[in-house]
């Protein structure tokens, strides 16, 4: 019997999914993800909000970060867009001139969704275990929760699970107090 090989997605399949899709590579396979729901978009927007005026910006925090939306980042062969991700400015210091970047974030944060959550959870965390990435926030907004994970010795290690109306102070962003109940739609 045959096996017949499957064709390794590339770089330029991206550009055959749809305007209204977000598409990734992962392991080889092309995966195409609608635009996320309104429920989702608040909550990135509301964690950008909380983090990124005071460690980006500086204003009533200690800066020294860029914090990004949807970046496109290529892990290797896998090509991947976490919801946010944030770099410490001295490991990139200017914007890269491509739509991507091969440098690995200090922190992601993926917002889970039903239809995500399983590809973000197992196939993406263990990539990001893989390149070296020092944190993961998971987050759900149907269940009004945060995980926090931070990396040692190529395992991750959950250092918190907070909920509903927490105010938190979260790895590597333990400076400041972060009020869950801005993250969550009512």
């Amino acid at each position: 019997m045959l096996a017949t090989a499957l064709k390794k997605a590339s770089y330029e399949d991206l550009y055959s999914i749809p305007d209204n899709m977000i598409g990734q590579i992962i392991d080889g396979e092309l995966f195409a993800m609608p635009r996320p729901s309104f429920r989702h978009s608040n909550t990135v927007g509301g964690i950008t909000d909380e983090i990124r005026i005071p460690f980006q910006r500086g204003r009533g925090g200690p800066g020294g970060w860029i914090i990004l939306y949807e970046p496109e980042i290529c892990f290797g062969e896998d090509i991947l867009v976490p919801d946010l991700s944030g770099w410490k400015k001295e490991r990139l210091p200017k914007p890269p001139e491509q739509n991507y970047t091969t440098v690995p974030p200090d922190w992601i944060c993926e917002v889970l969704s039903p239809g995500t959550f399983r590809i973000d959870r197992i196939k993406k965390m263990r990539i990001y275990a893989q390149f070296g990435v020092s944190y993961v926030w998971l987050v759900d907004p149907i269940a009004k929760m945060l995980e926090v994970f931070r990396l040692e010795s190529g395992r991750w290690v959950l250092l918190s699970v907070n909920s509903d109306n927490d105010i938190v102070r979260a790895e590597p962003f333990h400076e400041i107090e972060i009020a869950l109940e801005n993250l969550w739609w009512e």
